[in-house]
């Protein structure tokens, strides 16, 4: 890495709207060869950043500036429904602005890169998640750029896709801008993070490897908080004493005035706590009333071969407390089994009339972005007060003007944390839940395993993160490869 400066950010403002401020006066750089993380509560703006890096956004103040004729590629966090007919080949010839000729000796290439063996005929809708996470980044290291932007470039990556992505950041040589909430993954390239505080609305630059910034940015909080407390006991014994001497009149009211003067010194230099550090609230996910016995039967599961559908059979029924965990690479088929599953019309599977299936999917697809999030929780709540419905989402941090916003308008994380106040008031007898900590901020985690281990309902799990499954209280693990169950 050398000292050339290729980005700057110098007093940037952007705001969505009235009242939607995501940065006020910014200002960050970023050198040539740099690996940089991203850091920020979720709907902080992270993304926006980004867009405001490719020139997607452009601020109301200040200005960007990037060194002229470097390139910049973006691996979003998910390929966008109206791409999801094309195919590999389209899909990447939307890359470039121009026709390309030798497209696939290129795609071909770029493939490998990413680990994926994949026909350039087939559509992009019939990849698994993981698959598609590995499509994305290729689509922007085919555009060969100086600056690659990834999104949550780790999000339904199996264990050996997020070791090929750590490596291929190691050994990259040009400069990389990561958002990501997988700590270790960060740790073990990250140069020096960006932290985007969504109180101030300011980026805050850190040298240093993630976990050393995590813990410096840990002990100003602790700093911050100690400063705090020693102000607001200052400014209630001057208040106390300013009272005092206000109502002794003559020349105490004069001593009271200037002590007031004082007051309000000392109040403007306390610091407003962060909010992005916020965590949830601990919670539960009540279990559906009055069930018993089997809760689900599954005879049989579809699973992907040679880019062919087999069935294979198996035998296995679960109850109250009982849980599976479903493994296997990306492409075998894990995401396309829930959704029949959560479909009630699987040829594979028989669920007991009368239980409620909450289902936790991992591109969201099961809410309505035109919808508000406050009319989706109304829709699933199950006969509870307006009360009950703000006090569960002020849980997620969803606060008064989130639950006004379109779902579409959330970030990811946002989204994630929506759906899981969506299963606090739906009261589900079955949890089906598809990589439900892809978009979740890391200090969430702790939280959502141990909500999930006091979940008294049936379990199917999908998970490819070790702060997840090593965690949650599994009594079976399917490993679809071989549709063998290993006891624990």
């Amino acid at each position: 890495m050398n000292n050339e400066v290729i980005l700057r950010f110098d007093e940037v403002y952007f705001e969505y709207g009235h009242n939607m401020p995501i940065l006020k006066a910014a200002d960050f750089s970023v050198r040539k060869g740099s690996k940089i993380t991203l850091m920020g509560q979720n709907g902080a703006g992270k993304s926006t950043i980004f867009q405001l890096i490719t020139g997607a956004l452009t601020p109301e103040k200040g200005a960007i500036s990037i060194n002229q004729d470097l390139t910049i590629a973006t691996a979003k966090q998910v390929i966008p429904q109206d791409q999801m007919a094309l195919t590999v080949r389209e899909f990447f010839e939307g890359a470039f602005t121009k026709k390309i000729y030798d497209i696939d000796p290129r795609v071909a290439k770029i493939l490998k890169v990413v680990n994926l063996s994949a026909p350039l005929d087939k559509k992009i809708k019939e990849f698994s998640g993981g698959q598609q996470a590995r499509l994305l980044l290729a689509f922007a290291l085919i555009q060969n750029p100086d600056i690659l932007l990834l999104d949550e470039p780790t999000n339904n990556l199996d264990k050996a896709g997020i070791e090929h992505l750590k490596q291929f950041l190691i050994d990259y040589k040009k400069t990389c801008i990561v958002i990501s909430h997988d700590a270790e993954f960060l740790n073990s390239f990250t140069q020096g993070v960006l932290y985007l505080d969504v109180f101030t609305h300011k980026v805050e630059q850190y040298v240093g490897n993630y976990f050393d910034v995590v813990s410096e940015i840990e002990k100003r909080i602790e700093r911050e908080r100690m400063k705090n407390v020693r102000l607001l006991r200052d400014i209630q014994n001057r208040k106390e004493q300013a009272n005092f001497f206000a109502q002794k009149g003559g020349h105490m009211r004069d001593v009271a005035r200037k002590m007031k003067e004082k007051i309000e010194e000392l109040e403007e230099e306390l610091v407003e706590m962060r909010q992005e550090d916020k965590t949830i609230r601990e919670f539960y996910i009540p279990c559906q009333q009055d069930i018993s016995g089997e809760i689900i039967h599954i005879k049989s599961i579809s699973v992907v071969e040679n880019h062919k559908l087999v069935h294979k059979k198996t035998d296995i029924s679960l109850g109250k407390k009982q849980r599976i965990l479903l493994t296997g690479p990306n492409g075998i088929g894990k995401t396309t089994f829930l959704e029949s599953l959560a479909s009630g019309k699987s040829k594979d599977a028989t669920i007991t009339k009368g239980i409620e299936v909450g289902y936790y999917r991992q591109n969201f697809s099961t809410l309505n972005f035109e919808d508000t999030a406050y009319k989706s929780l109304a829709d699933i709540m199950k006969g509870g007060t307006e009360s009950e419905l703000r006090s569960t989402a002020a849980g997620f941090l969803i606060n008064e003007e989130t639950l006004k916003k379109k779902i579409g308008a959330l970030s990811e994380g946002q989204k994630g944390l929506l759906l899981f106040a969506r299963l606090v008031l739906q009261r589900p007898g079955l949890l089906i839940l598809d990589e439900p900590t892809n978009h979740i901020n890391f200090r969430h985690i702790p939280i959502i395993v141990d909500a999930l281990n006091k979940y008294e309902g049936a379990m199917i799990l999908v998970s490819h993160s070790p702060d997840v499954i090593g965690k949650v209280k599994i009594d079976e693990v399917v490993d679809l490869q071989n549709i063998r169950a290993n006891y624990f």
